[in-house]
């Protein structure tokens, strides 16, 4: 087994036709690689050149992936966010029911107070703290 791979990775040489303009390139930039051969150079070339297709070929995965990995994360939070709301909405019709029951508010101000609201909560789109509606029940 260790033959075989030891076989495998022994250098082979073989004909190459290239240009000489393009071996005259490589013979001035070989050294400044630090390469001992043309070949080490050539070799660390192709090496460079396979990674680069390779990582295209990534990039074309990528690019497929992402997008619905993306909406699949897109989906799940929109779901949680509806859930909470759901959540929010029935303790927001306890408070509501509650405060029915022991508040002695007529229907002209209850339209008064829900149109201050509105206008309150456009004002300050939709950031209201405790404290601002005190000190608005205070004030009026």
């Amino acid at each position: 087994m260790k033959e075989n791979m030891a076989e495998k990775d022994l250098k082979r040489k073989f004909a190459l036709w290239i240009r000489p303009s393009l071996l005259e390139e490589v013979d001035s930039l070989y050294k400044s690689d630090n390469c001992a051969s043309r070949s080490e150079f050539m070799e660390k070339a192709l090496r460079f050149y396979m990674g680069y297709l390779s990582s295209q070929a990534n990039q074309d995965y990528l690019a497929d992936v992402i997008p619905s990995t993306v909406k699949g994360i897109v989906d799940e939070s929109s779901n949680r966010m509806g859930r909470l709301l759901f959540k929010l909405a029935v303790e927001q019709a306890v408070t509501s029911n509650i405060l029915a029951a022991v508040c002695e508010v007529d229907q002209q101000e209850l339209e008064r107070l829900r149109n201050q609201c509105i206008q309150q909560i456009r004002k300050t789109n939709g950031m209201i703290s405790f404290e601002q509606a005190l000190r608005w029940q205070k004030d009026n």
